[in-house]
Parts: C-alpha cells; structure tokens; sequence
C-alpha cells in the first residue's frame, strides 16, 4: 500500500469542491493524482477510463454510463472520452450540485480542450506536478546535496517504492512519454523521437531556437513545433516567457525551455549517479531547471496563479526568474556555486537600476546550504526554495 504523503494542493481542491460542479486534476503520469484524489474523496467512486470496457460503456452509452455513476464520482483518464463531456454539463445544470464529479488526465491538450468546449464556468481546474520542494521538506523527504536532488528527481514512486532513478525514468520514458505521444500524433520513428527528446535536455535552461532544434534533429521545423507541443501537453516539458517591459533596451523574446522534473533531465543527459551531475558541464543548466521548476510546481500546487517570466537584453544582461507585482518586481537569481561572490549579485543591481523608481526585491538562490538576510539582497539555499 502506498504511503500518502500530503500535497500541497489538498485543502484548495476540498474548498473548490464546494463551490464548482466539476473539479478537474491534470498533470503528468505518476505525479500522484490517483492516490491524491482516492485519499481526499474516500466517499466518491474511483472509475477508470484506460479501462477498454469501461471506456466503451461510457462512449456507446453515456446517458446509461452516467445514470450508474451519477455523482461523487472520479473519473480517471477523462480525456479518454471527450464524448462524455457535454453530457456530464447536461446532468450537473440538470442538478445543480456542487462537487458532483472530479475528473482527472495526464494530456493537458485534450483534457482542457474537452473542458473549454463543454465545462466552461463549471469546472476549477487544477494541476498536480511532481512534489515540490514544501512537500519533499515537509515529509522529510529532500536529501542534503543539491546533486542528489537533480539526479533523483521529484516523482512520488521513486520515494515510495525507493526505485532506482536510473530503472524507473528508463521505464517512464518507454512507457509514459512514448504512449502519450503515439496517442497525440503518429510517430512512426520513435527513434528519432528520442533523439528529439535529448536534444531538448540538452537545451534545458537556455532560449529556444526552434530552427536550431528542427536541424539537429534532421526535421521540418513545423514537426519540430509540433513535437514541442506535445511534450508541453503531456507535462515534460514548459516554456517560460520574457518579460517585455522595454526600459529603453533591445530585450530577448525567445522563451526558454525547462523540464518539469530535474530527474527526467538527468537521465536524458545520459548521467547515471548523482556523483556525474557535479561533473557534466550543463550542471548549472541543471541547478536552475531544478529551482525554476519548483517556483512552477509551487505556483500550481497553492493555486497562486502567478505570472512568470525571465529578463534578458541583447547585452547578456539577464534575470533568471521574474515575478511583477503591483509595485514592483521579485528577481531572482539561480547559481550552482556554493561560494558566494559580489558578481552573482551584478545582474540583479542592473536590472534594479533600469527598473527605478519600481521597487526590486533580489534574491541570490544557490547551491550551498546556509541562508544569509543582506541589506540589499537574500540569499537563499536552494533546500529553503518552498518556504518563499
């Protein structure tokens, strides 16, 4: 049996159930949503639609389906029948009853656009990643190298079941990546699909260059996008957005490509121990895939629905982590050096200026493990991320 260790997320799902007909949990496989949903709703029915017999009954009769599980129901793999969705609107108007059904998936694309179509004003929408680093610290969880952390990764089984990172990314990739992307589109060179998933690790932390990643790969760019799309829809992979306030500069407007999980990075690297993170020449790469990830994950996981971005001009100057705020910005950035130095701090105090009279709160976010409250900076361990 498993062990529930608690998400972050709970007590704003059992508030919105309250007051939406439809809760709906996406994220990717094996980030916990199953076990989430059955330990917070013991009273609701667990139906699962990757069940064929199931799936079929709910496809050829959905009004027959529906009378049978007609409320307090989880319905797990939902996007597996999008017919379902406009009949599931039909019975909760019919109803009117609050938390009547809480559907779950791992394809974001087809889920939300089932959503969108039929659910709209009916459903709060909700996103289960991997634990974030609260979680890991509050279950005793996260290990006191930031190397073991990348290596590990964040995924519950690897905690639950104590499975090598090494056997279960091996078999995520074969059996989670490979299966959610021959149901997205037809691959028929999965090869060269994984080559393309390399070469995307490979690029974790800097600006996409979509022509540079179509060319590597031996691809059209349009396959290229296309293939990017479905990494970002089954959660492997998120893009985040520069910010584009002028302050009289030439800005970058590429976005940078992260993946959710430092874990699944690793392993596409080809590194194998944690020992080889510390020696890989993208280890930086790695630290702040790591930390720009969990600022996602922690902004999912409390419902926060903050917008994100980084900084760049056409000098180098950059911000790796950005957040606007009413009167001002938090800047943030992320180093895997354990010595602190002045010149971590330089890009921060350029930003600052350009950004005057708008206050700037910084934060230096490194690999070493003591905290430190400046006059005009934090400095941050990277263990100490979730309690931002």
């Amino acid at each position: 049996m498993e062990t529930f260790i608690k998400r972050s997320v709970s007590s704003t799902l059992i508030a919105q159930k309250e007051k939406f007909p439809v809760l709906a949990v996406t994220g990717p496989r094996q980030s916990g949503k199953t076990t989430l949903l059955k330990h917070l709703f013991k009273d609701y029915r667990y139906i699962t639609l990757e069940n064929p017999d199931i799936r079929s009954f709910a496809n050829e009769d959905p009004n027959g389906f529906l009378q049978q599980y007609d409320g307090n129901v989880i319905l797990d793999e939902a996007q597996r029948t999008p017919e379902l969705f406009s009949y599931i609107q039909s019975k909760v108007d019919e109803t009117g009853k609050m938390g009547q059904f809480i559907l779950s998936g791992s394809q974001n694309f087809h889920l939300l656009s089932s959503i969108t179509q039929t659910l709209s004003g009916r459903v709060a929408l909700f996103k289960l990643l991997p634990f974030d680093m609260q979680e890991m610290q509050n279950a005793a969880l996260l290990v006191k190298s930031y190397t073991d952390a990348c290596f590990k990764g964040f995924y519950p089984a690897i905690f639950d079941r104590e499975i090598d990172p090494t056997i279960f990314y091996a078999n995520y990739i074969q059996t989670y990546i490979e299966k959610d992307v021959t149901t997205l589109i037809n691959i028929r060179d999965l090869k060269t699909f994984r080559t393309f998933l390399g070469l995307c690790a490979s690029r974790a932390g800097q600006l996409l260059n979509i022509s540079a990643l179509a060319n590597a790969c031996d691809i059209s760019q349009p396959t290229a996008k296309a293939w990017l799309s479905i990494l970002e829809s089954s959660y492997i992979i998120f893009l985040l957005n520069p910010y584009h306030e002028n302050f009289n500069k030439r800005l970058i407007k590429s976005s940078k490509l992260y993946f959710y999980d430092s874990g699944l990075l690793c392993h596409l690297l080809g590194i194998r121990d944690q020992e080889e993170v510390s020696e890989n020449r993208l280890k930086g790469n790695i630290f702040e895939n790591m930390i720009i990830a969990d600022f996602i994950k922690h902004n999912a996981h409390q419902y926060l629905h903050q917008e994100s971005y980084f900084w760049q001009d056409s000098n180098q100057h950059e911000i790796d982590f950005l957040l606007k705020k009413a009167n001002g910005f938090e800047v943030f950035e992320v180093k895997a050096t354990q010595t602190i130095t002045p010149k971590l701090f330089a890009n921060m105090d350029y930003f600052g200026e350009l950004a005057g009279p708008q206050s700037v709160n910084k934060t230096l976010i490194y690999g070493g493990n003591e905290n430190q409250k400046r006059t005009k900076y934090k400095v941050l361990s990277w263990r100490d991320v979730g309690k931002l």
